[in-house]
């Protein structure tokens, strides 16, 4: 496949980026659509969290992918732009985050970071939404940080998802062959800072202890209990230290 010719529309302010580009991709639009904006003001998270951010000191965006994948990889789609984001951010600022499962960037388990994927229709077409803390780490009590806080270092949102689309470019390729998805589940792998980890994993209707010890094929985070080896396939990750009460 070609470069992606991305397509990006700039908003001053709009409800929300992932809606916008939903929409759009229900109607049709070509792979590469993008809506940046400085505020929104109908923000969104997993589980239908609301999100608001200040005007420009966040990267609030969101971006249309047509690949053509297995549906039990469709979870690479989002891992791949997570992955461009984190490259983007050493290369503009040295600040390397982790990645926490299934869907947030962090640094010393602070949240950095989050993505929304949503699936259009039967997987013929993805919309990523990415939120990044740049000058901003968020309202106080979530245990958020942002690049200036971290390093000192100023970005703009404009900047970030400049080098955020050029890194991607690079690896759109990689979900159209098999091998591809394999080089992409690999250095998922190797950012995951879920790994290893001592987790509580907390569900809508229970609460699970123990450590992670990998994500498989399918994107689910494997997790070694007390009473056996579990899949999760959603819930909200909390990252335990060795201290810390379970």
């Amino acid at each position: 496949m070609k470069s992606v010719l991305w397509q990006v529309r700039e908003f001053d302010e709009i409800d929300s980026t992932n809606t916008y580009v939903a929409n759009l991709a229900r109607e049709g639009a070509a792979e590469g659509l993008v809506a940046r904006a400085d505020f929104q003001t109908a923000g969104r998270g997993r589980l239908d969290r609301s999100w608001e951010a200040p005007r420009g000191v966040s990267l609030l965006t969101s971006i249309l992918l047509r690949p053509s994948l297995p549906a039990n990889r469709r979870h690479l789609v989002a891992s791949a732009v997570a992955l461009s984001a984190r490259t983007a951010l050493v290369r503009l600022s040295g600040l390397q985050p982790g990645l926490k499962w299934p869907n947030d960037l962090v640094v010393n388990d602070r949240k950095l970071g989050g993505l929304l994927a949503e699936v259009i229709g039967d997987g013929e077409a993805f919309v990523v939404g990415i939120g990044i803390n740049l000058q901003w780490p968020g309202p106080e009590g979530v245990g958020g940080t942002c690049v200036k806080d971290e390093i000192g270092v100023t970005i703009t949102p404009q900047a970030m998802l400049d080098l955020l689309l050029s890194e991607l470019d690079k690896r759109r390729t990689l979900l159209d062959t098999p091998e591809g998805l394999e080089e992409l589940q690999r250095e998922l792998l190797g950012a995951l800072d879920t790994i290893g980890r001592h987790v509580r994993v907390e569900r809508a209707n229970d609460t699970l202890h123990g450590v992670a010890t990998t994500v498989n094929d399918d994107g689910l985070l494997l997790l070694e209990t007390d009473e056996g080896l579990v899949e999760v396939v959603f819930g909200d990750i909390v990252h335990l230290r060795a201290t810390e009460p379970s």
